[in-house]
């Protein structure tokens, strides 16, 4: 049996199945590559700076970090949103928790427009690495399974994927994974991940804006009864996705 080296060159002589097969394994190493890349930069950041985010951390030096918020308020905002960017684009957990923390340091408006704009990018990044990494293999072992899923999705991408951020249930870094494999748009995931995940960014923005001093938040937490207006926004926010599906049914219906 002829036994090749994947980092061998491809001789003109192999067979087109044996081309493919030493291009696949090429394909499949450069992948490995740039997530253990992607994944060992992230960790490195993580290790260096992963205390300072800490809500004792943010407790313990509020004072000064509102007097350098003061003095820098653009390079504050850029690395709160790059944090925030790489933590939702490596799906690591705790996007609620600076969600709140981000409402109390920056306020109801600001928070939420850094948030939003911050999480769709990152879950926008997490889609197209779930595509550069996954979605060939997925595509190449299940593409005929996949065809008529596939179809369906380019004609109803958007409203489908309007309906997954519209869940809470749903984990949005699944969503992130599984619509990468999928032939959506980037621009579409973009724009629809924008809408459908600001209801929620609202909500969890508002809970921390009402917090007073970082020392109550990281002690005490976020107590949801304690003002009527955040239990009423997460009754909203229940309430929210199946008043925009029966809104979008019924517009679909009329059209049709």
């Amino acid at each position: 049996m002829n036994h090749r080296n994947p980092t061998e060159p491809v001789d003109a002589g192999d067979s087109p199945r044996e081309q493919r097969s030493a291009g696949t394994v090429r394909s499949a190493a450069t992948r490995i590559l740039v997530f253990a890349a992607i994944a060992g930069a992230f960790g490195v950041l993580w290790y260096v700076f992963g205390d300072q985010l800490s809500l004792k951390s943010l407790a313990a030096r509020e004072a000064t970090f509102r007097e350098f918020a003061a003095a820098h308020p653009i390079a504050v905002y850029a690395v709160a949103f790059l944090v925030y960017t790489v933590l939702t684009g490596m799906s690591v957990p705790g996007a609620s928790v600076l969600t709140i923390a981000y409402g109390w340091f920056f306020g109801f408006w600001p928070a939420v427009v850094l948030v939003s704009f911050a999480s769709t990018t990152g879950a926008t990044i997490a889609f197209l690495l779930s595509r550069y990494l996954l979605r060939e293999m997925v595509q190449r072992r299940f593409g005929d399974r996949l065809a008529g899923f596939n179809r369906a999705l380019e004609r109803e991408g958007a409203y489908y994927l309007l309906t997954l951020r519209l869940i809470p249930a749903v984990p949005f870094f699944i969503i992130n994974v599984v619509m990468g494999l999928t032939p959506m748009r980037v621009w579409t995931y973009w724009w629809v991940s924008q809408v459908g995940m600001l209801a929620g960014t609202c909500v969890y923005v508002f809970a921390g804006a009402s917090v007073r001093t970082a020392a109550e938040l990281a002690e005490k937490g976020v107590d949801w009864t304690r003002d009527w207006r955040i239990v009423a926004a997460f009754v909203l926010l229940v309430v929210f996705p199946y008043a925009v599906r029966a809104l979008v049914r019924l517009i679909r219906r009329d059209r049709g």
